[in-house]
C-alpha cells in the first residue's frame, strides 16, 4: 500500500523506478501480508460479472498475489511487469495457465484480443498523457462484450504522476466502454465496464432474476 504525499504532474515512471523498489524490497507494497491488499483482491474479483474468462490480460502483476487468484477464473491469463526481479518471485507462485511476460504499460500493447483486461494499481504511474492511448489500447483489445476492471489507490502518491481518482475518470470517458457497477471508499476505487454499443443489462437480469 503506497504512502499517503502529495502527487504532481510528471512523466510516466520508467521501467528503472520498479526494478528499484524490487531489488531493494522483497514485497514494495504489502501485498503478501496486508489485509488491506487481500479484501481490495476481494472485491476485485467480486465484481467480475461473468464467472469464468477465456482469455484475460494483466498488466502490472508484480509479485503475482492477485494473478493466482484471478487466474482461478481464466483458461489463460497474460499477465506482465517491466521488473524482471518481479517475474522470477511471481513464477514460484502462479499457476500453470499463466503466462508471463516482461511487458510494461506505454510499449506496444499485445496484438492479440481478450475478454477481460484488469488494470490494478498500473494506471498512475502513467502521465496524464500518456494514459488516454492506453485506455484506448486496452478498449480496442477487448472483445465486443469483454470486461475491463480498474483498481486504484485513492490517496496521493509524491512519486506518481496523477491519482486514483483521475485514472478511473479516464476510463469513464472511453466511449466504447458502458459502466457496469463497482466499489469506491476513502482508499481504493474498484470499478468494472463492459465493452458494448448500447445499455447492458445486469447481472440478475442477464439471468432472468428480474
Amino acid at each position: 500500500m503506497p504512502s499517503s504525499a502529495e502527487s504532481h504532474e510528471a512523466t510516466s515512471l520508467p521501467s528503472s523506478y520498479f526494478e528499484d523498489l524490487y531489488e531493494s524490497r522483497q514485497d514494495p507494497w504489502g501485498f503478501t501480508d496486508r489485509w488491506y491488499e487481500q479484501r481490495k483482491r476481494a472485491l476485485t474479483l467480486a465484481a467480475l460479472p461473468a464467472r469464468r474468462y477465456r482469455r484475460a490480460f494483466e498488466p502490472g502483476c508484480s509479485l503475482g498475489v492477485f494473478t493466482g487468484e484471478l487466474a482461478e477464473r481464466c483458461d489463460v491469463l497474460i499477465s506482465t511487469d517491466v521488473s524482471q526481479t518481479a517475474l522470477r518471485r511471481a513464477a514460484g507462485r502462479v499457476p500453470s495457465n499463466v503466462e508471463l511476460r516482461r511487458w510494461g504499460l506505454g510499449e506496444p500493447w499485445p496484438e492479440e484480443t481478450f475478454d477481460l483486461v484488469v488494470l490494478s494499481e498500473v494506471g498512475y504511474y502513467l502521465s496524464t498523457a500518456d494514459l488516454p492511448d492506453v485506455v484506448g489500447a486496452a478498449v480496442a483489445s477487448l472483445e465486443e462484450g469483454g470486461t475491463l476492471v480498474a483498481a486504484h489507490w485513492r490517496h496521493e502518491v509524491a512519486d506518481y504522476p496523477q491519482d486514483g481518482d483521475a485514472v478511473h475518470a479516464t476510463i469513464q470517458a472511453a466511449p466504447e466502454l458502458q459502466r457496469l457497477g463497482g466499489w469506491r471508499d476513502e482508499d481504493v476505487v474498484i470499478e468494472v465496464w463492459e465493452k458494448c454499443a448500447h445499455s447492458v443489462a445486469s447481472l440478475a437480469r442477464r439471468e432472468g432474476l428480474v
